[in-house]
């Protein structure tokens, strides 16, 4: 509880001010229960959009936001459904501040949030730093963050009031959380940079496959491809001669050959995808993010 309101807090005050929110993500995901939390915190009633989240749901409960300030907490595949339906528009002006996360967002998109002129806010945490705690790149409240050792790409690293206590897996616990100098750090598993105080998330330590001999991490392939086709996911797939391929899937048609020339002019060779596969939706777990093990399950062979 003390972890969550020291978020809440922190947020309000990022924020500039207690508000109304909207509810639209499960309450079984942190993003969720930090609006409640919220909530509390400011002393106002939440509205909620219905679990089965589209955007005529959406718009009806935007408008029932009656207070100053209002916010609500987003993942980018409800963003891009949104925008891509202009009676939404007029609704998601309303909103003083539009959190963003869960996931990357793609270059394209956040260009389309700013043509409309909505206020849109990209944040990264997890349910250990009871949710969002850096905003576009930026600490809020008194966390902290750093990357790894020395200078460059490393693991993030976060400390601050929001950190929970560890898991029900002592071990994991140990592995994960660490004291030192009195502070205590929690282990992302995340790889970053840090660029004068500003953090930017380039994928997963567990997101790096080996192909060809070269290590090539999902995550950067995938933002390449987002700024090309923002409806679409990187995941690995097995190859007989370089071990491992990054895949794109899809729900448009789009060339390969110009993936991979975007991507090969960024990343090297071996991080240009080997194929495309067209489906007719991604699979998304309740909270709204891509089911990765779902997508590499549906892969063809």
């Amino acid at each position: 509880a003390d972890a969550l309101l020291a978020n809440a807090a922190a947020s309000a005050s990022a924020l500039g001010g207690q508000g109304q929110w909207l509810l639209a993500l499960p309450t079984t995901y942190i993003a969720g229960i930090n609006v409640l939390v919220r909530s509390m915190a400011a002393e106002t009633e939440f509205a909620a959009v219905p679990p089965s989240f589209t955007v005529a749901t959406f718009v009806a409960a935007a408008l029932t936001l009656d207070q100053p300030l209002r916010f609500t907490s987003l993942v980018p595949t409800q963003l891009a459904r949104l925008i891509d339906e202009p009676a939404a528009h007029e609704a998601l002006r309303r909103f003083d501040r539009i959190l963003l996360g869960g996931q990357a967002t793609p270059v394209s998109l956040r260009e389309r949030a700013a043509e409309l002129g909505l206020a849109v806010t990209r944040t990264y945490g997890s349910a250990e730093t009871s949710g969002g705690c850096v905003y576009d790149g930026v600490p809020i409240g008194s966390t902290e963050v750093r990357v790894g050792e020395g200078e460059g790409i490393g693991e993030i690293e976060l400390s601050g009031p929001n950190l929970a206590e560890g898991y029900l897996d002592t071990d994991l616990t140990a592995t994960r959380f660490y004291a030192e100098e009195g502070k205590r750090w929690y282990r992302t598993g995340d790889l970053g940079e840090l660029l004068d105080g500003v953090l930017s998330v380039t994928g997963r330590l567990d997101d790096v496959i080996i192909s060809g001999g070269v290590k090539v991490p999902l995550g950067e392939v995938e933002r390449v491809v987002q700024s090309l086709v923002a409806d679409a996911v990187v995941v690995a797939d097995h190859d007989e001669r370089w071990g491992q391929v990054p895949v794109v899937v899809t729900t448009r048609a789009v060339a390969l050959a110009e993936l991979r020339d975007a991507v090969r002019e960024s990343l090297g060779a071996a991080a240009a995808p080997a194929r495309v596969v067209v489906v007719a939706h991604i699979p998304l777990l309740e909270s709204g993010k891509p089911d990765r093990l779902a997508i590499r399950a549906a892969l063809p062979r």
